[in-house]
């Protein structure tokens, strides 16, 4: 997995498209909303664990709010100035001390292409700068895709499941 400390950073995914790691700016509201809009029902259940049929702004407000004391969130873009657009996001809040729970959605045209991954690295990066020792996450049993993201992380894991959703604990070990 590729780590990188300096955000925006330039990736390659699997496909060969080659992609943008960058903290969400303040104007990307309407990439953010094309993004989600893009998203098919299953993408956005299996991050939402609800069926939505559009996103209100109230919920496009509180994705555009980052509170930069408790969270941190890193886009995936492709193209450039007016053609750049959003293919995936994540995102980590703090939750206790040490402690933060970390979610992605990754656009479909762009899964298993290493997005995640790639996303998941660079939180890791801030997390740890920021005294994060462990990321919990809520995954539907159903997802198996993202299950295996978070088992390829390598990172000490602990796995609980529970009514269809699966509970991970990840310990952030330093880095080598």
């Amino acid at each position: 997995m590729e780590h990188s400390n300096t955000l925006p950073a330039a990736a390659t995914l699997k496909n060969g498209t080659v992609a943008t790691l960058r903290p969400l700016h303040a104007d990307d509201r309407q990439r953010l909303a094309a993004a989600i809009r893009g998203l098919d029902a299953q993408t956005i259940y299996t991050r939402l664990f609800s069926h939505r049929k559009e996103l209100t702004e109230a919920g496009l407000d509180r994705a555009m709010r980052v509170d930069d004391e408790r969270e941190v969130v890193i886009v995936a873009t492709t193209g450039r100035g007016a053609d750049e657009a959003i293919i995936g996001g994540g995102r980590y809040v703090v939750t206790g001390e040490g402690r933060a729970e970390i979610a992605f959605t990754v656009e479909e045209d762009y899964q298993g292409q290493g997005v995640a991954g790639r996303l998941f690295a660079a939180l890791v990066d801030r997390a740890r700068q920021r005294g994060i020792t462990v990321f919990e996450a809520e995954v539907l049993s159903g997802n198996p895709s993202m299950l295996r993201v978070f088992e390829r992380t390598g990172l000490p894991m602990r796995k609980r499941s529970e009514g269809g959703v699966v509970h991970l604990e990840l310990t952030l070990t330093p880095s080598a």
